[in-house]
Order: C-alpha cells, then sequence, then structure tokens
C-alpha cells in the first residue's frame, strides 16, 4: 500500500505541496524531538482531557532520567509506528507524518552521540571500572545535593566535588602501593576525568546540532529530517521496507472518514463542541390533495453538500472564507473516558477509508438506537494550522419530522510550550569592581551533570527496556493523536474565537437554504421551515461558544 503524504522524499526537506496551512503547529509538535528541557516540562501543556505522564524510573538511578527531546521522541515513534500499535486520532491541522520523521530524525542523531559516547565509556570508563563507579557516585551526590531547595545546596555541592578532586590529587601523589596497581590506580582515577573532557566536546557538538533544528523549525524554515533508514535500498532490506510500510500506514490512517466522538471531549481531533442548531419540523405536503414525494436524508446532505463548496465565493472582494475541506463523516461514539478507539473495519473499508456506499446507508437508516451516524463537515485549517475550525450537519428523519442539525467544534493552537524557541544559557554574576552591579555571562550548552548522564545513558541506549526501568519514560494520553493531546482553548485568543464565532452564521444559512430548496422540489410545505430558519439566522448572530455537550440533568 503506498499513499502519498503530501510531502515529496521522506529524507529530504519537508515541504507541504498544498500550501503552509499546517506548517506552524506541525513544525511546533516536530521541534519537541530536539529539545533538551527536563522532560517533566512537557506536563505543562496537558489540558482538561488528555494528560500525558512520566511514568516509571527509579529514584536511585536519577542519572539515567531522559530529557523531553529524548522521551518525546521515543515516545512518538513507539506510539505511531509500532507493531500492533492501537489505532491513532487524525491530527486536523498538522502532518503526523512530518513530526514522526523529525523524531526518527533525532533518535538518529543521538544515536550517533551515544556511540561515540560508549565508545568513550569503554576506553576510560568500564576499562578503569573501580574509578568509574567512584567519579559516578560523587557526581550523583553532587546532584542531589544541588537539587535541595536550601540556599546552601549549590555551595555544598560544589565544595564536596572540590573535597573529592582534593582527595584523588592527594591519592595520586601519596601511593599506598607500588607496582602494575599503582599505576592502575592512579589510571582509574585521571582517565574517568579525561574521559569527562571527551565526551563534553561530543556532547557539546551533538546539542548545537539538535538546538539549530529546534531554532530552524521554530522560525518556519524547511529543515529536512533524514532518515535514509526508511528507503530500502535493495530488496533483502527487510527493517527499512517495514518503516516505509508504517509511515504509508500512518498517513493512510490520517486520511480516514472515521472519527470518534467522547461525549464532552467532543469529536476526538475536532475539538469540544461549542454550539448547536436544530431546526426540526414537520413534513406536511404543501398540495393537501398530493402526496409529498419521496426522498431520504442523503438527497437533502447531498443538495448541502453541493451549497457547501460555493462558501468561497463572495459577491464582495473582501476576501471571504477560504476553501475549506468537505467531507461525509461517519462518526462512532466511544466513552469519555475510553483509553482506546476502534475502527470500522469488513468489506466496506479500503485502507481506512468508508466506501460511499455504506455512508449513503448509515445516513439513511442509523438515525435511532445503536451503531454509527453520518456527519457532513466543513472544515478550516486556519493560523497555519493553529486553529481547526469544523462545522458538522447531520439530517434525520423520525416519523414525519425532519431535524437538521448544525453544530460547531473547535480545535485551538498548539500549547506555548511546543512554540517556545531555545534560550541561550546565561547566568547573572556580580562585575568585580562595580560589585553593585551585575553582568550575564554565557553558560555552555552541555553542564558537567548534563555531560555524565548522557555518558552514562549511553551504553545502555542498545536495551531501550533496561533503560527505561531505570530511568522512565514519557507516556502518552490515550486515544492519541499528536495535535489534540496538547492543543489549548481557541477562546483565549481573540481573533481566533472570532474567527470560529463567524463561520456559524453563513454555514448555517446556507445549510437550511440547501434544504429547504430540496423539501420545496419534493412537495414540502417549508412555511414552518422558513419560519424557523429565520428565527434561528437571527439567533445564530449572538453566537457565543459554551460547553454544548455538557447537559445540566
Amino acid at each position: 500500500m503506498t499513499v502519498d503524504s503530501g510531502y515529496g522524499d521522506i529524507f529530504g526537506p519537508q515541504v507541504p505541496r498544498t500550501g503552509d496551512e499546517a506548517q506552524t503547529a506541525t513544525f511546533a509538535l516536530a521541534s519537541a524531538a530536539y529539545r533538551d528541557n527536563p522532560v517533566e516540562e512537557i506536563l505543562k501543556a496537558n489540558n482538561e482531557w488528555h494528560e500525558s505522564a512520566v511514568k516509571g524510573g527509579r529514584k536511585w538511578a536519577k542519572i539515567f532520567r531522559p530529557n523531553l527531546g529524548e522521551a518525546f521522541s521515543t515516545a512518538v515513534v513507539g506510539r505511531m509506528l509500532g507493531a500492533g500499535r492501537k489505532p491513532l486520532i487524525q491530527s486536523f491541522g498538522a502532518e503526523p507524518q512530518v513530526v514522526v520523521e523529525h523524531c526518527l530524525a533525532a533518535n538518529n542523531i543521538r544515536r550517533d552521540r551515544d556511540n561515540w559516547l560508549s565508545a568513550v565509556m569503554v576506553l576510560c570508563g568500564v576499562l578503569f571500572l573501580p574509578g568509574l563507579l567512584i567519579w559516578l557516585l560523587v557526581f550523583t551526590l553532587r546532584t542531589n545535593i544541588a537539587k535541595r531547595e536550601d540556599k546552601q545546596a549549590g555551595a555544598l555541592a560544589t565544595a564536596l566535588l572540590v573535597a573529592v578532586g582534593a582527595l584523588a590529587l592527594l591519592f595520586l601523589i601519596k601511593m599506598p602501593f607500588g607496582g602494575f596497581w599503582a599505576w592502575y590506580a592512579r589510571a582509574c582515577v585521571v582517565l574517568p576525568v579525561v574521559g569527562w573532557f571527551w565526551a563534553k566536546q561530543i556532547c557539546e557538538r551533538t546539542a548545537k546540532d539538535l538546538r539549530g533544528r529546534w531554532d530552524s523549525l521554530l522560525a518556519g524554515s524547511s529543515v529536512g529530517a533524514k532518515v535514509p533508514e526508511a528507503v530500502p535500498s535493495s530488496p533483502g532490506e527487510t527493517a527499512a521496507e517495514q518503516l516505509r510500510q508504517s509511515l504509508a500506514k500512518l498517513s493512510a490512517e490520517q486520511q480516514s472518514n472515521s472519527v470518534f466522538y467522547a461525549g464532552p471531549k467532543g469529536i476526538l481531533g475536532m475539538g469540544t463542541r461549542w454550539g448547536s442548531w436544530q431546526l426540526a419540523e414537520d413534513l406536511v405536503s404543501a398540495d393537501p390533495s398530493r402526496e409529498i414525494h419521496p426522498f431520504r436524508s442523503w438527497d437533502v446532505i447531498r443538495s448541502i453538500h453541493d451549497q457547501l463548496r460555493m462558501l468561497e465565493r463572495n459577491t464582495i472582494n473582501t476576501g471571504g472564507f477560504p476553501k475549506p475541506s468537505i467531507r461525509h463523516w461517519v462518526v462512532t461514539p466511544v466513552a469519555e473516558g475510553a483509553k482506546a478507539v476502534s475502527r470500522p473495519g469488513g468489506t466496506d473499508v479500503d485502507a481506512y477509508q468508508v466506501k460511499t456506499h455504506a455512508i449513503q446507508d448509515i445516513c439513511n437508516k442509523q438515525q435511532f438506537g445503536g451503531g454509527d451516524r453520518h456527519y457532513l463537515g466543513v472544515q478550516w485549517t486556519l493560523w497555519e494550522g493553529q486553529l481547526v475550525l469544523t462545522m458538522m450537519i447531520t439530517v434525520t428523519v423520525l416519523h414525519e419530522t425532519l431535524r437538521i442539525e448544525v453544530t460547531g467544534h473547535a480545535l485551538g493552537p498548539v500549547h506555548g510550550l511546543f512554540t517556545s524557541k531555545p534560550e541561550a544559557k546565561e547566568k547573572e554574576v556580580a562585575k568585580s569592581i562595580r560589585f553593585w552591579e551585575t553582568r550575564k555571562i554565557k553558560l555552555p550548552l552541555v553542564d558537567a551533570d548534563e555531560v555524565v548522564r548522557l555518558a552514562a545513558r549511553a551504553p545502555l541506549t542498545w536495551y531501550p527496556p533496561l533503560l527505561n526501568w531505570l530511568g522512565g519514560s514519557l507516556a502518552l494520553p490515550e486515544p492519541f493523536g499528536l495535535r489534540h493531546a496538547w492543543a489549548d482553548k481557541p477562546w483565549r485568543h481573540r481573533f481566533m474565537a472570532d474567527d470560529a464565532l463567524r463561520a456559524a452564521t453563513p454555514v448555517l444559512r446556507v445549510v437550511h437554504s440547501a434544504a429547504i430548496r430540496v423539501l420545496a422540489e419534493n412537495g414540502v410545505d417549508t412555511e414552518k421551515f422558513g419560519n424557523r430558519s429565520a428565527f434561528l439566522s437571527t439567533a445564530v448572530q449572538d453566537a457565543s461558544p459554551r460547553k454544548a455537550d455538557l447537559y445540566d440533568a
């Protein structure tokens, strides 16, 4: 199965062919793969519906704890490309394949660094294990002391390191024994320190590369995610072929026309329902001597679909609506607290797409009781992917009553954590002469503790389960989708809120006029429908966002 994701080669510059409507949100999420913040930072991005968590890890093994970029990349790749993974929620307003490719690229950069660090650990550490263990113990104690809240913690941690250094120097000068073991003991003291300086150069070089990519993505640059292992160079490369197929499967699922309604959480991936307008009247013949001409819900939906395609046309040259995406959706209900979803299957589904005849049957027949429901959706991706507006329309006929329901859904921008650029590491110190004034001095990108952490983790990266058991990992919120998991509410942004509210009125009027036209063509008295439509047209002008799925019952 080959699916065009809308991008060029998967290892070249990731530039959307269809424009930049999803560029900001996509690159903001992708930048998390290159970040060096503490992993706990991502907990700030939790919203009221989806919460990620840092799980596992041994208290005595904090030296193996991952940072944000390491944990994010590993978790996202494992969740979105792992064998036998659970279904994903579509990332409207973003391109998940691009994010995953950047996670793979970040993992490759760190793997190269870890290979070098592993060699350093073997040459300067494992061969001189007693010294390595002592220095690791010292740095672990120093880190734990420095993290204490009292003011003397930093000074005490530094004093500990200086004291151990003095003891080591004294040990080198006043060696208590001689021969081979004396020289080996000296090497155990010196070579781990030499290895630390060597490792520091490696870590600094990699940190500059990762931070450069982080900054470039947020600046709008099309920095490429190099994933050469996803391109098979020969028929025997099964791992590369499997990765290529996993990426194609991810793109296919992103294009699925099946979504899930999780009660107060709204439609997963589209956001909560903030508004609802219903037109419901009896089907009465316009001519008492004749019966209504038989028609189905699909006939009304098809007319509405055709009219919605005209939304981008304007009578006055004022810009108006950009071209929307208009699709038929199959909506499956799931529990509010569901941790997994299940997509429709069988002969009526092909490559995650429910076929047209099946959608038509759902529209005409499944209007009451259990089962999936049909909705016609008109969707705009605005603010470079930061705002996703969706208006969903459904038509039902029960007995002699036709109901047309229009609901508004809004998905806000990704959390500000993902749009924060890398900051230079600086520290304020007092001036030497004018001691009452301060100045900022630049600090190295990788400090002493970070070098030790990376060097200690490097050999264990070859067996991730052990590393996760020691240092912990990032637990992603379920059901997982990249875009909605870390979305803020749009109502905190004045112009985004205005866009959501303004879209409701023209969509509602187009839906009602198209539906009334079909009713009139089939001999239905449309007077009551027209009156009700006029009332709703007035009410929608005073639209205000609310939690439409929270019923006061």
